[in-house]
Parts: structure tokens; C-alpha cells; sequence
């Protein structure tokens, strides 16, 4: 997989993000889950994953928790962080992100749309923050992948909006109604379809191939 930076600034990339949310949480007050979202919501969380030097490691953790809140609020904290003593929970939550976004390619709203929050992410640190970074690698793509298995398909979403049962759809598009429940379910996976089961599918929904694709 190509990573979106070298490796020799995961150490930096990392440190400056656990700087960032322990400095936003444990210094300015924020709460946890606010910030994650303002974090996102600003563009420094885009950038950040897509390796942006001045982003990963130009910043240091302040100047990222500024750059978020600049973005969102439309104004620079004034505090300066404290001196941190070890590794505090917000600090290792936003240290280990950063190594798992890396490492997967994954954005970081993927993963929190998808159930690694930062609360969820935290709440790891007890059984976790001792333990190497392929053990939290491991935990996370279960987490995400069992989301990933809960959330409705686009084609039962597509299906249901168009008022179709499985059944209608399965005749009239010419595949069989196990395969329909399957794709749905997410255990057969649509994007390994036939073509032409594709183009069927599509064509009673009236929507494109790439619609329906996850």
C-alpha cells in the first residue's frame, strides 16, 4: 500500500497529534468528541491524511489545535500548552490515530463514521496504550469492520427508495433472490458481481453501476 507520507515522519506525525488533542482537551477544556469533530470539519484533519509536510510535521500539537480552532472559530487560543507528563489518554488516543490512519490509508472520518471515535479510541487506553501499535491496528479494523457489516447497503437503500422488495427487484432484473439478500447483507460482495448482474440491478433502479458499489 502507498502511504501518504515516508515513514520517517510517522514519529513526528504522531507526537504532534497526540500534542494536539491533549493540548485542546486537557489545556483548553474542549471537550473530547467536539474537538474530533471540529478536527474534521476544518480541512487540518484532510491534510493531515494526505501527508501535507507542513500539516504533519511542520505544526507542533498547539499550532494544529490552533489551526482547527482558526478554522472553526475564527480565532488562535492564547494559552500555552503545559508541560506533560507522560503519556495522558487524549494524548496517546490522538498519537495512536495518527500511526492507524497511516498505516491503513484510511481518513479519519472514515474511521469515526465507521466507529473508532475518539471517546471509543480512548476507552482503549487502558487494555491498549502498553501494548505495540499492531495490536490496536488489529482491534480497530474488527471494530470498523463489524460497523461497516451493520450499516444498510447502497443497494438495499437504492432498493427501498424506489419501494422494490427483494423479490421484485431479483425478477425483475434477472438475478436470484439469495444473490439480492446476500449483496444486501454484505456477505457476497457486489463489487466482485458480473457485469451484467450489475447492469441489471442498475437498470430496474435507475441509478448507475457505480451507485451501488460500497
Amino acid at each position: 500500500m502507498m502511504r501518504a507520507y515516508e515513514e520517517t515522519y510517522l514519529s513526528d506525525a504522531m507526537n504532534n497529534l497526540g500534542d494536539m488533542f491533549n493540548y485542546a482537551i486537557c489545556d483548553l477544556g474542549y471537550d473530547a468528541e467536539e474537538f474530533y469533530s471540529r478536527f474534521l470539519v476544518s480541512g487540518v484533519a484532510e491534510k493531515f491524511g494526505e501527508g501535507n509536510p507542513r500539516y504533519v510535521a511542520g505544526f507542533s500539537g498547539a499550532e494544529l489545535a490552533g489551526a482547527v480552532l482558526c478554522a472553526t472559530e475564527g480565532k488562535r487560543p492564547e494559552k500555552r500548552p503545559s508541560v506533560a507528563c507522560g503519556r495522558s489518554p487524549e494524548y496517546w488516543s490522538g498519537w495512536i490515530l495518527a500511526y492507524y490512519q497511516w498505516f491503513t490509508g484510511r481518513s479519519f472520518a472514515y474511521m469515526k463514521k465507521r466507529g473508532m471515535t475518539f471517546s471509543k479510541v480512548m476507552s482503549l487506553y487502558p487494555t491498549l496504550h502498553e501494548a505495540d501499535v499492531t495490536k490496536f491496528a488489529s482491534v480497530a479494523d474488527k471494530i470498523i469492520e463489524k460497523h461497516r457489516k451493520e450499516e444498510t447497503s447502497r443497494l438495499q437503500q437504492i432498493r427501498k427508495d424506489r419501494g422494490l422488495t427483494q423479490r421484485e427487484l431479483a425478477e425483475r432484473s434477472g438475478t436470484s433472490l439469495r444473490m439480492v439478500q446476500l449483496y444486501e447483507q454484505k456477505q457476497q460482495d457486489i463489487r466482485r458481481a458480473e457485469a451484467q448482474t450489475l447492469v441489471g440491478l442498475s437498470l430496474v433502479l435507475g441509478c448507475d453501476v457505480v451507485d451501488l458499489l460500497e
